[in-house]
């Protein structure tokens, strides 16, 4: 490779992430406006089995984020499991991943933006969207020290929101143990689908690793990180879980339209309600301001491959980002959010992130004990787990993410076929 030409594609990202920045970022992706919003339909699928749902979510998401650890520690540049499954797998399925990513993902960046601007202003929730999303995409401009910076501040103020919630839920009284029991709800489909929706709601931990060109000394932060903010995410999560039920019961939670601001009215605690609220707004934007730092890096990773437009692999002289990624992606997202349903985008995102997490557990189960490679189980669970999830969504989510797929796939044939010869 030449090191001497001007071309802009060929910098490298800055490497100024450390330990603690790298786990924020991580928290940044994972506590977001799903706890906010997914503990509902949990209930209302699982019933009294919500606990259970969380905990098949976990186990999967420990076996995806060990996985993913292991293979960025072996990896460190930006693109995550673009990258994995092409070193390990083959360019095909590298491509695959990618590809699932960048479009299951900008659609996520989508729904945020839409749930920041549902909770700030109901009735212009789509030009407050795209707004969000142009401010959004600035902050990432400008680095990727700035954004982790705004990020450390609205993990904080999101966690002390959550803290609030718990604390007045435990502190009413209304917390009946026997609303914690299993009833006669139970069922394993509807475990299954609590599940898809509690892991959609903390799956942000592969957000460190599309960061590896970004994170200093990344063979040891990565595997250090991305079991941190996972472990750290779970906790908030099951007491959150635990408060819900334990206030409301599986059936008033599964009807309540915000969740935790039902529980905080529940628990005689209504000036926490504006605080709820905020905290919403606040957890969808670090989770976009992530999701849209992810969703780049891949991006510039399959344009250095020319899998995608060769100027979107430049990166900024001044800033070190892949700019015009992250411009190219904002704009996509922007006009997304814009004119969007929050429902329309959800199906073939979550499938289309399932398939990369598959892709990322089969890569690394090809790794040897010399590489790194994680318990033989770990990979496999995660692997049989994703695709379990992902067949578990409702039929026309499946078709939906389904068809995106197979179109990735059909580009990348069509550009890999060689021309036709003439053979007289």
């Amino acid at each position: 490779m030449s090191t001497g030409g001007p071309d802009p594609a060929a910098r490298q990202l800055r490497r100024s992430l450390g330990l603690t920045d790298a786990v924020v970022v991580g928290l940044g992706s994972m506590i977001g406006a799903g706890i906010f919003a997914a503990l509902a339909p949990a209930a209302r699928a699982a019933g009294s089995g919500l606990l259970l749902g969380l905990a098949v979510a976990a186990l999967i998401a420990y076996c995806n984020a060990t996985s993913s650890a292991r293979l960025a520690a072996r990896y460190p540049a930006s693109g995550g499991t673009y990258v994995y499954g092409r070193e390990r797998l083959g360019e095909f399925w590298g491509y695959l991943a990618g590809w699932s990513f960048i479009v299951g993902k900008t659609a996520s960046c989508a729904a945020m933006a839409l749930t920041v601007g549902i909770y700030a202003w109901p009735e212009q929730a789509h030009p407050v969207a795209a707004a969000v999303v142009v401010a959004v995409t600035a902050i990432n401009y400008r680095g990727v020290q700035k954004s982790a910076a705004v990020t450390r501040v609205i993990v904080a103020l999101v966690l002390a929101t959550l803290t609030a919630v718990m604390a007045a839920a435990f502190a009413s009284g209304a917390g009946a143990a026997t609303r914690l029991g299993f009833g006669a709800d139970l069922s394993v489909g509807g475990v299954l689908q609590a599940a898809v929706l509690l892991f959609f709601a903390f799956a942000g931990y592969a957000r460190i690793a599309t960061l590896g060109e970004e994170v200093r000394d990344p063979t040891r932060t990565i595997p250090r990180a991305i079991p941190s903010a996972l472990g750290i995410t779970l906790v908030v999560y099951t007491l959150v879980a635990i408060a819900a039920l334990a206030v409301l019961g599986p059936v008033e939670l599964a009807a309540a339209s915000a969740p935790l601001s039902s529980v905080v009215r529940a628990a005689e605690a209504g000036w926490a309600e504006p605080v709820v609220r905020a905290g919403a707004v606040l957890a969808a934007l670090g989770s976009l301001l992530a999701l849209l730092l992810g969703v780049s890096r891949t991006t510039l990773a399959m344009a250095r491959d020319r899998h995608l437009p060769r100027a979107l692999a430049a990166v900024h002289p001044r800033f070190a980002v892949p700019h015009r990624a992250e411009l190219a992606i904002g704009v996509l997202v922007a006009g997304a959010a814009a004119t969007i349903d929050i429902r329309s985008a959800i199906g073939f995102a979550s499938f289309g992130v399932l398939v990369y997490y598959a892709i990322a557990n089969a890569a690394a189960a090809t790794l040897t004990a010399a590489e790194g490679r994680p318990i033989r189980a770990i990979p496999a669970v995660g692997l049989a787990g994703s695709l379990v999830l992902a067949f578990t969504l409702p039929g026309p989510s499946v078709l939906a993410g389904a068809a995106v797929v197979a179109v990735g796939a059909l580009i990348y044939t069509a550009r890999r076929r060689p021309p036709d010869s003439d053979t007289t």
